[in-house]
């Protein structure tokens, strides 16, 4: 790996209580920080409040190059039996629209 990354690279977990974020620099060193995911008077989006606070450590470090994100919200409520019936109808309809808009795989993943 080059010593010197063209920006920022940003991975982030937003779950129900908290928003966990990797970031490397683009100097290649790795950073994290962890926000309430629910804070209003405080910031709107943790996502974005996260990838702030971090760049504002070196602001002098170059632009954002990547922000990865996934979320274990609607996870942990199929596990906790939350969010009522209609969740897991709208889970599997959004995961098939989500599936439609992948690319279709050139080799056949099953035979």
């Amino acid at each position: 790996m080059d010593a010197e990354l063209a920006g920022w690279q940003f991975w982030i977990d937003r779950g129900g209580t908290f928003t966990d974020i990797v970031a490397r620099t683009p100097a290649g060193s790795v950073l994290t920080h962890k926000l309430l995911s629910d804070n209003p008077r405080h910031y709107g989006d943790p996502a974005i409040e996260g990838i702030r606070r971090l760049i504002s450590t070196d602001p002098d470090a170059g632009p954002v190059e990547a922000v990865r994100m996934g979320t274990t919200v609607a996870t942990n409520a199929l596990l906790e039996r939350e969010g009522g019936r209609n969740a897991v109808r709208n889970l599997a309809r959004v995961q098939g629209r989500v599936a439609d808009r992948l690319p279709k795989p050139s080799v056949p993943l099953h035979r």
